[in-house]
């Protein structure tokens, strides 16, 4: 039976980064420059208003809340009410930085556009940039197309993310110094089916190893496996920019949607919602 979604919450701008943590969905929300959770009920609460557009989230250990802050390109976090740079990337970052992945010992592994997305430049590959606790931000690796939502699984020793411009997953192996290699595609999504090219934006991993996709060009969610497998396939009414499991048995699927994500467009119409759907297999790994 084709599963159908449920409106959580609604009424936002553009919301991006979704992260199950202590029985509530934290998640930015672009436009309005703050960083919001919710609980199953609907219950709305602000975390932190911050100057520049948040994006994507992670904890470190201390139980920090590190906040991708994108147009000033920078690494936030906040503790005991208190917000403050961790770290300075405009230096490796060519456009603005968005989703990230925190591992079990407080690395971040950061994306970045690489480009003028709205302002109509052509697309070009950019890095991935990686901040240690305490360190200057490293670029961990080179040629990727709009690095997006990413994912480490459950033994700490692969790092899986999504390509949106190249239409597919990339795999590394994550060495003890946190740093990459072994490349590799672990999905190609253009390959899936023919006339269907899902885009990947934000994405998350299940206890079977398959990958949650949300693909705003396609206006669905894709469950995947390795190889590029289709497993299952939510649609939605307007467009999926990210997703997450979660819930007390992380059987739950939160979609981040809005119909459009231009600035003007995202504030005028405040379209944007966190939608809900019940799946099979649980959530699994980070974020």
């Amino acid at each position: 039976m084709e599963k159908k979604t449920e409106i959580l919450i609604e009424g936002l701008t553009f919301t991006e980064g979704p992260r199950w943590r202590e029985d509530r969905l934290f998640f930015s929300d672009f436009f309005t420059k703050r960083v919001l959770s919710v609980d199953l009920q609907g219950n709305v609460e602000t975390i932190i208003e911050t100057e520049y557009q948040p994006s994507g989230l992670g904890w470190r250990p201390d139980g920090t809340l590190l906040i991708v802050s994108m147009n000033d390109r920078k690494l936030l976090g906040l503790k005991d009410g208190i917000l403050k740079e961790e770290a300075d990337l405009s230096n490796l970052a060519s456009f603005h930085c968005n989703d990230m992945v925190v591992d079990n010992s407080g690395n971040a592994y950061i994306g970045n556009f690489g480009f003028d997305l709205h302002g109509g430049e052509k697309i070009r590959a950019t890095n991935l940039i990686l901040v240690r606790p305490d360190k200057e931000p490293e670029e961990i690796a080179q040629d990727l197309y709009f690095p997006n939502g990413a994912v480490i699984t459950p033994d700490s020793k692969t790092l899986i993310i999504g390509e949106t411009f190249g239409n597919k997953l990339t795999a590394f192996d994550i060495n003890e110094d946190a740093s990459l290699s072994n490349r590799r595609v672990w999905a190609d999504l253009a390959s899936i089916k023919e006339d269907y090219s899902p885009a990947p934006d934000g994405i998350c991993l299940d206890e079977e190893g398959a990958i949650w996709v949300a693909s705003p060009t396609t206006s669905d969610v894709l469950r995947v496996g390795e190889g590029g497998i289709l497993l299952d396939r939510i649609e939605v009414e307007t467009s999926a920019y990210a997703c997450m499991l979660g819930g007390e048995d992380r059987k739950t699927l939160f979609i981040s949607t809005s119909k459009e994500s231009s600035r003007e467009a995202c504030l005028s119409d405040q379209s944007a919602k966190i939608e809900v759907v019940r799946v099979d297999v649980p959530g699994a790994g980070l974020p």
